[in-house]
């Protein structure tokens, strides 16, 4: 059997398939806030941060991990696991000291692992993907590298406040001798990685891209934006390597204490993106997932490395080889809950039934579906922005903001060239069939939706299958399958309505944002 493990914002989940039958044999899930009161971290960070700065205890992840650990073994053997493969919240960072890989080596059963790897963390806290106070230090990168294009060109992501290189950076700056003092910075992924294994383990191409420091040329740390981050970075960062590659066997700390076998083997660890990639099944070009989320997130693997020439979307590594592009919508979830407070209705509101009652003014209004500052595009918004034809009302502010967010989608996901075959749903708001259905109409293709719920997890589950030599797209077969009766054609008479939508969407969003 093969262990998956996530590491999200909010939790650490874990799924164990087995391929010879096909059946995912047990999951679970440790909440950070439910589950982990004492780090007073309802949401997955520390709450309060001044300026943009969002950071998580290491140690919240390191308990998280003792404590699904614990009740895994209870549901599962878990000296039948032969392989582990994980993802993490991608960008995130954590700041280690000389003694790092000597604790690693003496973990002892008898004790936990935050007490025994806190003495190691040369930083208290890390900063996160939801972390905004770098945009001096994005600026000073992009300057000093040439220019925010072709950090892009470079990295597949321009300067990103987010990003791991400018998170450095600012730490250097802020604190020089703490960061004087660091050995290895390792992101998420590869820091929970090296706890499994007992060693410092190498960050993930696909991770590696999250952090505007990985060539995606040669898949090397690039000289360039290495010198123009922070001194001596290059001796703190760990290699990179393949999720596909088994980078060692698991510490004896997992053996002795949880009863894996010594000689299960831990792979590095990949981007929660990534993962979900696999896990939805979706590793060639032609599949694309949109994710609807607290934010929506549009992604795709790409076999070449084409950067988005306005710098809205992201590149990383795709763990089946070649790559995969991300782009990033803050308003998701965000704007529909919003405009759904506002009107005093419920989620019915959105369903399929009663959008059929407007859908005579398919992409009649058009509307910027934005509550506040969005990031593709790049825009500090107020309030949406509306361009109505007919009266206002509650159905058609609905039918017109749901249809704006996928009409955004789309005009910034053309940058990628990639022929869109089909659109595999996940997310919350996924099993709305009239959101879903205003998908499949304004991308004019159709939309299926996944059972499995966490994608990433079962993508790394995968992954470590993949690794023992199990042929991934034979698995994606039998794991990622649709949901029965999930499937949703396009209404194809509504294709002319929504190609001229389009161009006024863009228009409406041109004339705004460049007033």
């Amino acid at each position: 059997m093969y262990l998956g493990l996530d590491s999200s914002t909010q939790s650490l989940s874990a799924m164990v398939i087995d391929p010879s039958t096909g059946r995912v044999v047990a999951s679970s899930s440790i909440n950070f806030g439910k589950d982990l009161p004492q780090y007073k971290a309802p949401s997955g960070f520390i709450p309060g941060g001044e300026d943009g700065v969002v950071h998580a205890d290491p140690m919240m992840w390191l308990d998280a991990l003792d404590s699904l650990f614990s009740s895994l073994s209870e549901i599962t053997d878990l000296s039948s696991i032969e392989r582990i493969a994980g993802s993490g919240q991608q960008h995130g960072s954590v700041y280690l000291g000389e003694n790092f890989d000597e604790v690693l080596e003496s973990l002892a059963k008898g004790k936990s692992l935050p007490e025994q790897i806190a003495p190691a963390l040369v930083r208290q806290t890390s900063p996160i993907w939801m972390d905004t106070s770098t945009h001096e230090e994005c600026a000073e990168i992009s300057a000093q590298v040439g220019g925010a294009a072709e950090v892009c060109v470079l990295s597949g992501s321009v300067a990103i406040e987010r990003f791991t290189g400018p998170q450095i950076r600012r730490f250097y700056k802020k604190n020089p001798d703490s960061y004087k003092k660091t050995r290895r910075i390792h992101l998420v992924s590869s820091f929970i990685a090296s706890v499994l294994a007992g060693k410092s383990m190498p960050i993930d191409y696909g991770d590696g891209a999250g952090m505007n420091l990985l060539n995606l040329g040669d898949l090397k740390w690039d000289e360039k934006l290495l010198e123009a981050t922070a001194p001596d970075l290059a001796e703190k960062l760990p290699g990179v390597g393949s999720c596909l590659v088994a980078g060692g066997r698991i510490s004896s700390y997992f053996t002795e204490k949880y009863g894996f076998s010594p000689d299960c083997e831990v792979c590095p660890f990949t981007g929660d993106n990534p993962a979900s990639l696999v896990g939805m099944g979706a590793t060639t070009p032609g599949q694309v997932v949109i994710s609807l989320g607290t934010s929506d997130t549009f992604f795709a693997a790409m076999p070449t490395p084409k950067t988005d020439p306005q710098g809205f979307g992201h590149v990383f590594g795709n763990p089946a080889g070649g790559f995969m592009s991300l782009i990033c919508f803050r308003n998701g979830s965000l704007a529909r809950e919003a405009l759904r407070d506002e009107l005093g209705v419920d989620w019915s509101a959105f369903d399929k039934d009663a959008l059929v009652e407007t859908l005579s003014s398919a992409g009649k209004n058009i509307t910027l579906p934005f509550y506040g500052a969005e990031i593709t595009p790049r825009f500090d918004f107020e309030e949406p922005v509306i361009d109505f034809s007919e009266r206002p009302d509650a159905a058609l502010r609905i039918r017109s903001l749901v249809e704006g967010q996928f009409l955004n989608m789309k005009l910034h996901s053309a940058w990628m060239g990639v022929e869109t075959g089909r659109v595999r749903l996940t997310g919350g708001a996924a099993m709305n069939d009239g959101i879903a259905q205003l998908v499949a109409d304004v991308f004019q293709v159709p939309v299926e939706r996944f059972e499995v719920t966490n994608s990433a997890a079962l993508g790394a589950a995968l992954i470590a299958a993949a690794s023992a030599g199990h042929d991934l797209p034979e698995l994606q077969k039998s794991f990622c399958k649709a949901s029965p009766d999930s499937l949703l054609q396009p209404n194809k008479e509504l294709s002319g309505k929504y190609s001229t939508a389009l161009e006024n969407f863009e228009k409406l969003l041109r004339n705004f944002t460049q007033a």
